[in-house]
């Protein structure tokens, strides 16, 4: 059976859901597309069912086939802008037990820029329940006079296209890899996106695209994956790039893409989280020369999982990709006690090892009582890996509802006249965001200060800017944290904040 994975990979646009009703389970994503001749932006909604956790009825045919009721509602603050109830269903099979498979549903339903709510509700006909409802908001921008990009889409198949059906685009047929899960039997991710409007920019000029792997940790450029493509300028570019991550070991990572103009200005930037499964020959540990220490003394292998699970934030890729292997093993308590050793020693001296460790697991336990979130575990979250990885911080500044009545002008400490530009703002209201500042980074100068924010107002926090090394740098961060009320290019009040560390 395949196996359909429970990740959440929260982006601007491409989100991915969860849905577990009973037996139901299912895999929804979606992305967003414009159309710059009719200046109709459009979204496309994903759903990757489970055949195996839905029930299947005997049709009139004698085979058997199973029925999911999906309705689907946008919002518009509390006035609906779209409805649609359909029946979903599954391809035929011949035995009630055969659905070891997984199918399909793409819909796409034209909206005007703006930000929405879409509820799902998805039910199994097999059962006489409710179903389960999947929420999700839904942000459309783009712009008929300025350049933009889609959503990045994976593809799972792409094909020459025989007759043109939903799935076609550019004369193939391409049909969404809705999980961020890449296992290691995929070699070739294949990425789609458009570009829209670059020819207001850039004339009749060449432009180019970058498309390549970062990891998400440290913000790395993965070396030889990648591709570099030069298009001609025109008002709907669609680009296609497939690229090989045959050598792309387990990890978490950034599918990143930049457009650049013939100056190599950067007009265009968008990311998209994965996760990567490639297992690799790892050398194991000797465990007999460790039998003794603070390691040996942790004799539930759950709990071993659970300390060698929580060193993500600070460990290398290889011992990343021994971590998941050795977790996945039982009875091997032995290893995992060696490699937890071994991890710490390798970092400090004998006697400092079991000291570093406890620190260690101190600001685990900390960071799992205060920033874990439903099905994800504290040390998981931004929030969780920042402090794992630097450190408690020297500074919290926690807002909740911040209002501003001023900003500050880009690049300029004086504070400006609202009117004199011919605009007036009132108040400036920002999401719910968290200001730290470490006075002090090992390998960064003095005053790194990172921005996480409740995009959502659900108590998620994400890490949204920074000015520490590697980290994420969001040149755009405050106008989206303001909800798009500060105009772009300006400072304003959190910005002035972050300036200056407090």
């Amino acid at each position: 059976m395949k196996k359909i994975f429970a990740t959440c990979a929260m982006l601007l646009l491409c989100v991915a859901v969860y849905a577990q009703q009973r037996n139901l389970s299912a895999l929804f994503s979606y992305s967003t597309f414009y159309l710059p001749v009719e200046n109709q932006p459009y979204v496309e909604t994903y759903l990757l069912f489970d055949a195996s956790s839905l029930g299947f009825v005997k049709t009139d045919g004698g085979r058997y086939r199973a029925t999911v009721e999906v309705t689907m509602v946008y919002k518009s603050g509390e006035d609906i802008v779209f409805a649609k109830k359909y029946d979903l269903n599954s391809p035929t099979t011949a035995s009630p037990d055969d659905n070891r498979f997984s199918f399909l549903d793409l819909q796409r339903v034209g909206l005007k820029n703006g930000i929405y709510s879409l509820e799902l509700t998805l039910r199994d006909k097999s059962k006489n329940d409710a179903g389960t409802s999947l929420f999700q908001r839904v942000n459309i921008a783009y712009e008929k006079k300025r350049p933009s990009m889609s959503s990045l889409q994976l593809m799972s198949t792409v094909t020459p296209t025989a007759s043109e059906n939903i799935l076609s685009r550019g004369g193939y047929d391409m049909e969404p890899y809705v999980e961020d899960e890449i296992p290691a039997n995929i070699d070739i991710m294949n990425v789609y996106f458009e570009v829209y409007n670059i020819k207001k920019e850039v004339f009749s000029k060449p432009f180019t695209t970058y498309v390549f792997v970062e990891d998400r940790t440290t913000g790395r450029r993965m070396d030889k994956v990648g591709s570099e493509t030069q298009h001609d300028a025109d008002n709907l570019v669609r680009v296609f790039s497939p690229l090989d991550i045959s050598q792309l070991p387990s990890g978490d990572y950034n599918l990143v893409v930049e457009v650049h103009n013939r100056n190599n200005d950067n007009l265009l930037y968008k990311r998209l989280p994965f996760h990567r499964t490639k297992p690799s020959l790892v050398n194991s540990v000797e465990p007999s020369m460790y039998d003794g220490t603070f390691a040996s003394r942790i004799t539930d292998e759950n709990l071993l999982n659970y300390y060698l699970d929580a060193l993500y934030p600070i460990a290398s890729d290889d011992e990343l990709t021994f971590i998941r292997e050795v977790i996945k093993s039982n009875d091997n308590i032995k290893e995992k006690q060696a490699f937890l050793y071994k991890f710490w020693s390798n970092r400090y001296d004998v006697q400092q090892a079991e000291t570093k460790w406890n620190e260690y697991r101190g600001w685990l336990e900390y960071v799992d009582a205060h920033y874990s979130y439903p099905r994800t575990k504290g040390y998981r979250t931004d929030r969780g890996r920042v402090y794992l990885q630097y450190g408690p911080p020297d500074y919290i500044r926690d807002e909740k509802n911040f209002v501003s009545t001023r900003y500050l002008d880009a690049g300029s400490a004086a504070h400006v006249d609202l009117s004199a530009m011919g605009t007036s703002l009132g108040h400036v209201y920002y999401l719910p965001y968290q200001l730290w500042r470490y006075n002090y980074l090992p390998t960064d100068s003095p005053n790194r200060v990172f921005i996480f924010w409740d995009e959502f107002r659900s108590g998620w926090y994400r890490l949204l800017n920074s000015n520490a090394k590697g980290e994420v740098q969001e040149a755009m961060w405050e106008r989206r944290l303001s909800q798009q009320q500060l105009p772009e290019n300006a400072i304003g009040e959190v910005g002035e904040q972050f300036e200056r560390g407090y």
